[in-house]
């Protein structure tokens, strides 16, 4: 037998070498993520902003630490890896490139700050290639949560809180009518609220469950029902308040019962959640505190030959070029002009007297940033009916200036309404119900009128938007949305039905405000 021989030399240079092609690379990385946030500095200071005002999303603040952490604790096992430029990395910065313009076209936040997420995460697949990424597959993954999503979901769980609640009233024999998300009782009348609704909880247990996936956890089975249960326990939880609140009010009375729910309802709820899932997950966790995160040296073997040295600088350069190339296109399209008339005013109909605005309970709808918006009530001359007719006219829609939207259009949260249910609408139209104390109850059907569609979609509206944003086209934008409310049980859909006919086609009335006949 013949023994080999080791180089001290090439073995004392292996690591030396290493560590310097990680210099280069992460330098070059660093520059990367330096240019694409200035670039994208708006989207990336309102994502800050939601995190700090918005309590939804406060615990966003934590996963830059956290992030940061999980990338130490795989350090010593990338450090086996060498970085490489890979190419192909660019079409995830291209997606991420297309998912911006997209959002930037359509006036849609999310879009764009996913875009400018995933550009980052490009840039690291990109700059330190395949291998490097598969050991980094977590933290990428992980960094989704910086993103501010879920209000989308908030009627949902508004009215899955309500029913979960009935069902516990039903088990505690107190006597309870649900009708949408209000609930009544011997004691009172309840709204599940959007506050009540739990999405901020469920988003940061949500988050919490990836992590603690990751971490206490090998087996997939495992992870998945550790999941299962960050997602469920919450929801049930959440129930569980909500109907303790109504049961304490049952028995004592609605302002200490609200008083306790304030107190009860926050960081001790969550704390008590938190627990929960942990406790329940604590027994099956299989991985050892002393497991490294990641496998460096199985990682290294499934390594490819790379087909060649690739030069950071071209990278860079064909980075640059994807990401660059949305941005002009939308600005060259901003330029255009799309003027709407100077004033505008509501109009005559005949039938119908224009009187005083005094609603049953304050409402108004809300349109940020448009050009024009009008609010008045007509009475019929013979029945002697109300409605009221909102009118907003947009010359282009953007950044703050969307015309439908969380938060945009008839229900505006924390307003003291809620939506209560969706009703059967007139062609080219959507109609809701909406509750407020008292109960007052208002029906409401909206119309919008954007690129020569009338339609009561909110995704037609978005993708009219896209179209027109990304290929030119009028910008001008209508919505016309008329209502009518009542404390009576009979609910005032005639009154509606009569107004829109004396009223004639929308679509012209929603183009002559917009300046287009």
């Amino acid at each position: 037998m013949t023994s080999a021989t080791v180089d001290p030399v090439a073995s004392r240079l292996r690591p030396v070498m290493a560590d310097s092609l990680w210099s280069i690379h992460l330098k070059w990385l660093g520059l990367a993520v330096l240019a694409i946030l200035t670039l994208f500095w708006r989207d990336g200071a309102d994502m800050v902003r939601t995190w700090w005002t918005i309590s939804t999303y406060n615990h966003c603040l934590l996963i830059l630490p956290i992030l940061f952490w999980l990338v130490q604790q795989r350090r010593e096992e990338l450090a086996k890896l060498a970085p490489e430029i890979w190419l192909p990395g660019l079409f995830l910065t291209a997606v991420a490139s297309l998912g911006w313009l997209l959002g930037e076209a359509a006036g849609v936040a999310f879009a764009r700050q996913l875009g400018l997420l995933m550009m980052l995460q490009g840039a690291v697949v990109t700059l330190l290639g395949p291998t490097v990424a598969r050991g980094l597959i977590f933290p990428l993954g992980f960094s989704f949560f910086l993103v501010p999503f879920g209000e989308e979901f908030v009627p949902f769980l508004q009215m899955v809180t309500a029913k979960l609640s009935m069902v516990f009233l039903g088990w505690a024999s107190i006597p309870a009518f649900i009708d949408g998300i209000f609930i009544s009782t011997p004691t009172g009348y309840f709204r599940v609220a959007e506050a009540c609704s739990g999405i901020k909880f469920l988003i940061a247990m949500v988050a919490y469950g990836a992590l603690v996936s990751n971490v206490c956890f090998q087996s997939w089975n495992r992870r998945i029902l550790f999941m299962i249960a960050a997602v469920i326990v919450p929801v049930i939880a959440n129930g569980i308040r909500a109907f303790g609140t109504i049961y304490i009010a049952h028995h004592t009375t609605t302002d200490f019962a609200a008083g306790f729910d304030h107190i009860f309802y926050g960081w001790f709820f969550f704390a008590f959640v938190l627990i929960l899932v942990m406790a329940i997950g604590w027994p099956f966790f299989d991985r050892s505190i002393d497991d490294p995160m990641i496998d460096g040296d199985a990682l290294r073997q499934t390594r490819t030959a790379p087909r060649g040295a690739r030069k950071p600088a071209t990278a860079i350069t064909a980075m640059a070029a994807i990401i660059l190339l949305p941005v002009a296109w939308t600005a060259v399209l901003a330029a255009q002009q799309s003027p709407v008339p100077d004033k505008i005013a509501l109009p005559d109909i005949a039938g119908w007297e224009r009187v005083d605005y005094r609603p049953l309970y304050p409402w108004q709808p809300q349109f940020d940033g448009a050009s024009h918006q009008l609010l008045g009530r007509y009475r019929n001359r013979e029945t002697g009916s109300e409605v009221d007719l909102a009118i907003a006219v947009y010359d282009r829609q953007g950044e703050g200036r969307e015309m439908v939207g969380y938060g945009q259009g008839e229900l505006v949260p924390e307003s003291g309404w809620s939506r209560n249910r969706t009703l059967d609408a007139p062609d080219n139209a959507t109609a809701v119900e909406l509750i407020a104390p008292g109960p007052v109850v208002r029906k409401v059907v909206s119309f919008y009128r954007i690129g020569g569609k009338l339609t009561g979609s909110a995704s037609v509206v978005k993708l009219e938007t896209l179209k027109n944003n990304m290929f030119g086209g009028p910008q001008q934008a209508v919505a016309i949305l008329v209502s009518a409310e009542t404390r009576r049980e009979t609910l005032p859909r005639k009154a509606i039905d009569a107004f829109l006919s004396d009223l004639g086609p929308v679509d012209k009335v929603a183009d002559a405000m917009a300046g287009l006949r």
